[in-house]
């Protein structure tokens, strides 16, 4: 009989299914604050101002990060429009092709099995999933990231001969170079620092020696430094700010509260990989393994890559969960690999977990309420109960029969079922993720902003910054006693920004005396003072985070 990893007709229809679901849940929810409306925005001001080399955030110069996510966006609304699937499609295309390449390179370092098995843990695992299907930079550099490591991984296995090397090396170097534009010298840093560890690891002294690095330096410049270039002559201040503080200060410094207990990402990398987290474990171990005389050792790199990265997150003092994504790829190919020679019993004791994990869904489902703080939220997590008891049984349902294919043997219609249910799993549960999605990003607001607004409407955002709405609205706000990330741009640009509560609320009553209607989005707090110090306010929408007034 012929094996699943060779049915031509299976491997094409898991990979449009794959491709097809992922592409149309990408707009099936609300672009959830801070990050994914912040870079929405972001693409959303370059496309109308068709400034395509300074970024801005809100009008203001915003260069925390590199442009090629704003690019890819503003691409994306120039082609299809202003809306939420076109500000994560970037981001949905950058994880398909992740697990594209890593399927591709375990077919040619180990066969097409562990290709296949590859594929599937990384296209099946919650967290490059979840990630995939948010508008964040993280799986931007993760896609860039994974085709430097794959190029890597193709180019220096023992088979491959001269021009092969020569040209999946410039892949790589061309992958490095956009991993750069897309968050900057991490993209760098981190694969010469795997490549080092591995050159000591393994004694692979001469991989120095094939990298071609001429050609592959050229490249890398070519393709990364022109627009460093050009943002610096247009803006003397971006290179300071940018190589300096967004890179060493955000590391050494613990100035942007982002710290986080040291064990974070081992947590975060465990719970990550499910459905495949019974043979994590194992399947780094077996990296370290030998196997013939192999020259180039992949099991080697790819442990040093998840390790390494692992290390060097853990030890900064900014730790956000999004910057371990891009060891996934590494880990799922190590995982591909054990799933082809490990044990029954581990595959057994996996699939178990999967099972357990689908029971704890099924019974977290009562008491879901209990996580709401406040009786609206608590309407909201109800709204999430048969999204969790449907993803629950999936779980419990795919570790079943997993453990059943496994105990007849057929392993790979085991692994093949995990994956499908693990995927079913996370798209459950991120879909049903939608009302509290929405009300996070306040977008049930916006009939009744919109109704108040005309084309020459002043929008106030009064000690806050809502980070979807203004996307969804359109236009940027005008903040009111508020710096946080915009501090930077507003020491080059301060004029457009009010720097106390002050100016606003002369400029309030004044429009409302020339009959100029002006809109806040504040606290209620805020919005109880005007009133009760006597200004004109009439709420307009309110919920529990947020107040919207306007001034007559």
């Amino acid at each position: 009989m012929k094996q699943p990893h060779s049915s031509r007709t299976l491997l094409w229809s898991l990979l449009i299914g794959f491709v097809l679901v992922s592409l149309c849940v990408l707009g099936i929810r609300t672009l959830v604050p801070p990050d994914e409306g912040r870079y929405a925005e972001m693409a959303r001001e370059m496309f109308v101002s068709g400034d395509w080399i300074t970024t801005r955030l809100n009008g203001i110069k915003y260069f925390e990060k590199p442009p090629l996510q704003t690019w890819m966006n503003a691409l994306t609304f120039a082609m299809f429009g202003l809306g939420d699937w076109q500000a994560r499609l970037w981001t949905g295309l950058c994880g398909i092709f992740g697990v594209l390449m890593t399927g591709y390179a375990g077919a040619r370092l180990y066969g097409a099995r562990v290709g296949l098995y590859a594929a599937l843990v990384l296209g099946s695992s919650f967290y490059w999933i979840a990630c995939s299907q948010i508008n964040s930079l993280d799986m931007g550099l993760s896609g860039m990231m994974t085709l430097a490591l794959c190029a890597l991984l193709v180019a220096q296995r023992d088979s491959a001969t001269q021009d092969e090397r020569r040209n999946w090396m410039l892949v790589c170097w061309a992958g490095m170079a956009l991993a750069v534009l897309s968050k900057g010298l991490i993209g760098l840093i981190l694969p010469g620092g795997v490549l080092v560890l591995y050159t000591v690891c393994a004694r692979d002294w001469q991989i120095w020696t094939r990298l071609h690095a001429g050609k592959g330096l050229l490249l890398f410049f070519a393709i990364a430094a022109p627009w460093f270039i050009l943002v610096g002559l247009k803006n003397p201040e971006q290179p300071h700010f940018f190589f300096i503080h967004e890179h060493f200060d955000r590391f050494l410094l613990k100035e942007h509260n982002r710290e986080a207990s040291w064990w974070m990402f081992f947590a975060l990398l465990a719970a990550g990989v499910i459905p495949w987290f019974g043979v994590l474990l194992q399947s780094l171990v077996q990296g370290v393994q030998r196997h013939g005389q192999e020259r180039f050792r992949p099991g080697v790199l790819l442990l040093v890559w998840v390790v390494f990265i692992l290390a060097f997150f853990t030890n900064s003092n900014s730790k956000l969960p999004g910057y371990l994504l891009p060891v996934f790829p590494a880990a799922a190919l190590l995982i591909g690999h054990y799933l082809d020679v490990g044990t029954r019993r581990s595959h057994l004791i996996n699939a178990a977990l999967m099972a357990l994990l689908g029971a704890l869904l099924l019974g977290l489902v009562p008491f879901m309420k209990r996580l709401g703080t406040h009786t609206s939220e608590q309407a909201l997590y109800q709204l999430y109960q048969p999204w969790v008891l449907a993803a629950g049984c999936v779980a419990l349902a795919g570790g079943i029969a997993t453990l059943l294919y496994t105990r007849r043997n057929q392993r790979e219609l085991a692994v093949i079922v995990l994956a499908v249910a693990g995927f079913g799993t996370t798209h459950l549960m991120l879909a049903g993720f939608e009302p509290i999605g929405k009300a996070r990003a306040g977008a049930h607001m916006l009939p009744a902003i919109e109704a108040e607004l005309t084309p020459t409407t002043t929008i106030f955002a009064v000690g806050m910054y809502e980070q979807s709405l203004t996307f969804y609205l359109k236009r940027p706000v005008v903040l009111v006693a508020y710096l946080d990330e915009f501090a930077f741009g507003l020491q080059q640009d301060p004029h457009l920004a009010m720097p106390t509560v002050t100016p606003f609320l002369l400029k309030w009553r004044a429009d409302a005396k020339a009959g100029i209607k002006d809109i806040a989005i504040t606290s209620a707090y805020v919005a109880r003072e005007m009133q009760r110090t006597g200004e004109p306010v009439r709420i307009v929408a309110a919920d529990a985070r947020r107040t919207v007034i306007a001034n007559f």
